[in-house]
């Protein structure tokens, strides 16, 4: 019995040894694991959506609080005025969900363009949403925007529509969170 004792102890102190080496692991790695995202996975999209943009939009990035926790919000300038914002959204895909950096030109509110992010889809149809023939729709386009099928304007990519339903369903996503947040956007960079 003080053997089985001893035992249920010494798990419950490895346990909770384990727990806490994890948990601070995670603290510490936290602001590099942010910093690969920006910078290889975020970074490449926005590289697609702001090809013009004058700044760092990753350096110059804000965060915005929304009622389900907060967005991040990355701006576009030209000649020091704000051109346009990109933020994140995801849609359901057909391997997952599918991110995508979703940029509006500030203006008059059209999209400026989109760039994949993360995606599991299928090798050969699924990822073809990342290719310039299908991105390049979306240019211009105003929210919301629907894939032909559904009386769009975006064509979808054969044989992987659930893919292209889920970039639309994240662009729709991002314009309706933009369109809350705009005059909070334009106040922060009007400053």
């Amino acid at each position: 019995m003080i053997g089985m004792l001893r035992m249920v102890v010494v798990l419950s102190a490895l346990c909770g040894l384990s727990g806490f080496v994890l948990s601070y692991l995670k603290m510490v790695t936290a602001p590099r694991i942010e910093e690969q995202v920006l910078t290889y996975v975020q970074g490449p999209a926005l590289a697609r959506v702001f090809a013009h943009a004058r700044n760092s939009p990753i350096a110059d990035r804000r965060s915005f609080a929304l009622e389900h926790g907060a967005v991040t919000v990355f701006p576009a300038l030209r000649d020091g005025r704000l051109a346009g914002v990109a933020l994140e959204e995801r849609g359901k895909g057909y391997g997952g969900d599918i991110g995508v950096m979703v940029g509006f030109n500030v203006d008059n509110d059209s999209l400026e363009g989109i760039g994949v992010t993360t995606l599991k889809e299928t090798p050969g149809l699924g990822m073809r949403v990342t290719e310039p023939a299908f991105a390049s729709q979306f240019s211009g386009a105003r929210a919301p925007v629907a894939l032909t099928a559904q009386g769009g304007g975006i064509d979808a990519v054969s044989g992987a529509s659930i893919s292209s339903g889920g970039v639309v369903e994240a662009v729709n996503k991002a314009a309706q969170v933009y369109s809350r947040i705009k005059p909070e956007i334009l106040r922060a960079w009007s400053e």
